[in-house]
C-alpha cells in the first residue's frame, strides 16, 4: 500500500514538474495564432502574425545572422572539440585534473560575466590592433569559446567507450594515420559528432546574454531583436517568433539526443 502511494505521489509531481516546465511555452505558442492584436485575449485562430513575419525586414535579417552564427560557430566547434576531446583521450591516463577545470569552466561559468570578458577582450583588441570590431565575427568566436566544451565532452565520452583494442587492431593493420583517422575513428565516433553539432546549434540559436555583449549594431539576432521588441509589450508577432524558436530549439535538441544514443557499429 505504501509504496502505491509512493508511486502515484511521485508520478504526481512528476507531471506537475512537466506541466510547470513547458505550459508557458504552450502559452507562447498558442498565442502565436491569436488573430487579435494584442496578447490580452485569445480571440481565434490565425496565421497573420506567421505571414507578417515573412514581411519584417528586420526580422529576416535577425533570422539570416541567427542561422549564420549558430551554423559558422558550430562547425568550428566541431572541429575544434573533437581535437581536443581526442586529445583527452589519449592522455587520460595522465594527472591532467587542471586541462579537465579548463575545460568544464566555460560550461559552470555565469554568461554575463563570460559576455562581459569577450567583450572587455574583443574591445582591446580592436583598440590595439583595429581588429574584431563587434559585430558578427566576434559572435562566432564567443560562441564557439563555450560550444568547444561541450564537444570535447560528447567526443571524449564516445571515444572512452570504445574498445581500446581496437586502436592496436588498426595499428597492426598496417593503417596509416590518415587511414585511422577516415576509415575507423570518423565512422566510429560519426553519431557523437552530429550530435556534438546539433547541440552546438542549439545552444547558439538559444544564447542571449553573450550574443548581446558582443554584437555590433548591424548582427542582431533573433533572441536580441526579442529583447528589444518586448519593451514595447508582447504582441503575438513577438510570440510567433518564439515559437519558431521553440521548434527549431527542439528539433535540434531531439536529433541530438537521438544521435547520441546510437551505438558505435
Amino acid at each position: 500500500m505504501r509504496k502505491r502511494t509512493l508511486h502515484r505521489g511521485l508520478t504526481a509531481f512528476w507531471w506537475l514538474t512537466l506541466a510547470f516546465l513547458y505550459l508557458p511555452l504552450a502559452v507562447v505558442v498558442l498565442y502565436s495564432f491569436n488573430s487579435a492584436n494584442s496578447s490580452a485575449h485569445f480571440v481565434d485562430f490565425s496565421l497573420r502574425w506567421y505571414h507578417r513575419l515573412l514581411g519584417n525586414e528586420e526580422i529576416l535579417s535577425a533570422f539570416g545572422n541567427s542561422l549564420v552564427l549558430a551554423i559558422t560557430s558550430s562547425v568550428i566547434a566541431l572541429v575544434v572539440g573533437c581535437v581536443f576531446g581526442y586529445g583527452m583521450y589519449r592522455h587520460r591516463h595522465r594527472k591532467l585534473g587542471w586541462l579537465i577545470v579548463l575545460i568544464y569552466l566555460p560550461i559552470v561559468l555565469p554568461d554575463i560575466v563570460f559576455g562581459i570578458s569577450e567583450m572587455a577582450f574583443f574591445v582591446q583588441i580592436h583598440d590595439w590592433t583595429g581588429l574584431l570590431q563587434p559585430g558578427l565575427s566576434t559572435m562566432i568566436i564567443a560562441h564557439v569559446t563555450f560550444q568547444i566544451p561541450f564537444v570535447a565532452l560528447i567526443v571524449y565520452s564516445r571515444f572512452v567507450g570504445l574498445d581500446p583494442t581496437l586502436f592496436e587492431a588498426a595499428k597492426d593493420l598496417y593503417a596509416t594515420p590518415v587511414k585511422r583517422v577516415v576509415h575507423f575513428m570518423l565512422p566510429t565516433i560519426k553519431p557523437a559528432l552530429i550530435s556534438a553539432f546539433f547541440l552546438s546549434f542549439t545552444l547558439s540559436v538559444d544564447d542571449f546574454v553573450i550574443s548581446f555583449f558582443t554584437a555590433g549594431p548591424e548582427s542582431a539576432t533573433l533572441p536580441i531583436y526579442i529583447w528589444g521588441a518586448i519593451k514595447k509589450g508582447v504582441s503575438p508577432e513577438i510570440n510567433a517568433i518564439a515559437a519558431l524558436m521553440i521548434a527549431a530549439v527542439a528539433i535540434a535538441a531531439i536529433l541530438s539526443l537521438a544521435f547520441s544514443r546510437r551505438r558505435p557499429t
